[in-house]
């Protein structure tokens, strides 16, 4: 019953998430600009990690393992943190909070494609497969969040589209491959607290970067920017990452499991949808946008159950008479 627990973290940590969709669009209709809407998330991260890090005493631990490996931390961490969030912010700036939050379920189809960039551990290396049955299980929540835009995207122009969609398809792609190549990296050494402080840290230098440029070009921040920033920071940056990468590090060694995980974060558009609804006003979808809606519900119960009878198929193993 493991995967029940994994998929638990899953959907939680994409309610969390789906702060980021909200008060992103909301910091941009309100003037703000994104690039301090990025760097700002990861600066107030930073103290609540060092404490939560800190009272467990494990930081010294996080300073060898960045030590032995800076390149690859500094490398696997932009690619995780900075190509993931800089450009969902830059989207949230053309787009509503839906398509951006819709476009991002991208990454339940990334992540499986992404598999035969990893190898299995033991003593025989191999290289991951394609998991076909995952893809084409996901490939049904898909559909569904297409139905959802759908029903929106005719009152958008094409400029709008493309600047709100190809920058998170980029993020879709480059978050799972962050994640999955820093649990490769770490090889189980740091906790997933650990894990999450070592790439803000070594993330950090191209968010002050970032902030400068933010600095030069819009100015200081207002304070209701500063305090949505520090909202996301807390809900969607301590909480739902270290959720969602406890959720994938318990479920690294089966791709199948991986793949369901992951695909948990479908449900953050529908947390949106719910959310800008109370807060932006933002109308509940209809007509065939809840036909989406159910055939995201339909794709992680089929998920589940395809995990399940991945995991009653494995054999188990032979004790050892005593």
């Amino acid at each position: 019953m493991l995967i029940i627990k994994e998929l638990t973290l899953g959907i939680i940590s994409s309610m969390f998430f789906a702060v980021t969709f909200i008060l992103n669009r909301s910091m941009e209709l309100a003037g703000g600009s994104w690039m301090w809407s990025s760097s700002l998330r990861f600066l107030f991260m930073l103290p609540f990690l060092f404490l939560i890090v800190g009272l467990r005493k494990n930081i010294n631990q996080v300073w060898m393992e960045m030590k032995k490996q800076p390149y690859e931390w500094m490398t696997w961490s932009f690619i995780g943190f900075v190509l993931f969030y800089g450009p969902l912010t830059f989207a949230a700036a053309y787009g509503p909070g839906w398509l951006v939050a819709g476009t991002w379920q991208f990454t339940i189809v990334a992540g499986i494609l992404l598999a035969p960039l990893f190898y299995s551990t033991g003593p025989v290396r191999r290289r991951h497969t394609i998991q076909r049955r995952a893809l084409a299980i996901s490939s049904i929540i898909l559909v569904g969040v297409l139905f959802i835009q759908g029903e929106h995207a005719s009152g958008l122009s094409f400029s709008e589209m493309v600047a709100g969609v190809l920058p998170v398809i980029i993020a879709s792609f480059a978050y799972p491959l962050g994640n999955r190549k820093m649990m490769e990296l770490c090889g189980g050494r740091l906790d997933t607290f650990q894990r999450v402080l070592g790439m803000t840290i070594a993330s950090t230098p191209f968010w002050l970067i970032l902030g400068c440029f933010a600095l030069f070009k819009a100015g200081t921040p207002n304070t209701s920017q500063v305090m949505q920033s520090f909202i996301v920071a807390i809900c969607s940056g301590v909480i739902a990452t270290s959720l969602f990468f406890l959720a994938t590090n318990l479920a690294r060694h089966h791709p199948g499991k991986l793949a369901a995980v992951e695909a948990t974060q479908s449900t953050q558009i529908l947390f949106v949808i719910m959310g800008e609804a109370a807060l932006l006003s933002v109308p509940f979808p209809s007509g065939i946008s809840r036909i989406g809606i159910l055939l995201i519900i339909a794709g992680m119960i089929i998920h589940t159950v395809n995990v399940k009878k991945m995991n009653s198929g494995m054999p188990k193993p032979v004790k050892s008479a005593s």
